[in-house]
């Protein structure tokens, strides 16, 4: 009789425990009970007056107002990123600008998020802060020139973010020509 390796005992063993272990599960598989029946689902329609409706801004929008702000910033020589977030806040398109710096991706991203929040520039949010300086603190805002938001019927829709740029003026520039190409 030839003697097996270790290896080979210990893969001939689990083989050998696969093959019980299957025979077993059928086994226990042919003699269950049939399920149960199940109920059916409970189904309610939702009247209409319990319901809001929203506007959202399109990916094919978000990227257009992406692109000229990103546009705008190569023309003035920035290397700047954007972002642009729905009306709760959800990144739709993040464009990070050929030798833009690598904190400017998540400021962007952070100063599109605070625009759309409080549906106001960022540059006249930072002007709260000394009556309220705890905004600072909420989680995914920065407070920083350089977001604003887009609006349909008054009501915000989007936020445009940069960052990267020497300044926030220049950042909230770019960010601008983001918005005018929505409204073309």
């Amino acid at each position: 009789m030839t003697k097996l390796s270790p290896r080979a005992r210990v893969l001939t063993a689990a083989a050998a425990t696969a093959l019980a272990g299957t025979a077993v599960f059928g086994a226990v598989s042919a003699t269950a009970s049939p399920a149960a029946p199940q109920a059916a689902p409970v189904r309610a329609d939702v009247h209409d007056k319990d319901l809001t409706r929203s506007t959202h801004l399109s990916a094919a929008a978000a990227e257009r107002a992406a692109r000229a702000t990103l546009d705008a910033a190569r023309r003035d020589g920035q290397k700047v990123s954007v972002a642009v977030v729905d009306r709760n806040g959800n990144t739709l398109v993040t464009l990070r600008g050929d030798g833009a710096g690598p904190q400017s991706y998540e400021s962007a991203v952070r100063k599109a998020f605070t625009a759309v929040s409080w549906n106001a520039p960022t540059s006249d949010l930072v002007k709260r802060l000394d009556q309220a300086p705890t905004l600072k603190d909420i989680p995914g805002t920065l407070f920083l020139a350089g977001g604003v938001p887009a609006t349909a019927d008054g009501a915000p829709v989007a936020g445009i973010g940069v960052a990267g740029a020497p300044s926030g003026a220049l950042d909230e520039k770019y960010a601008q020509a983001g918005l005018a190409a929505l409204g073309r």
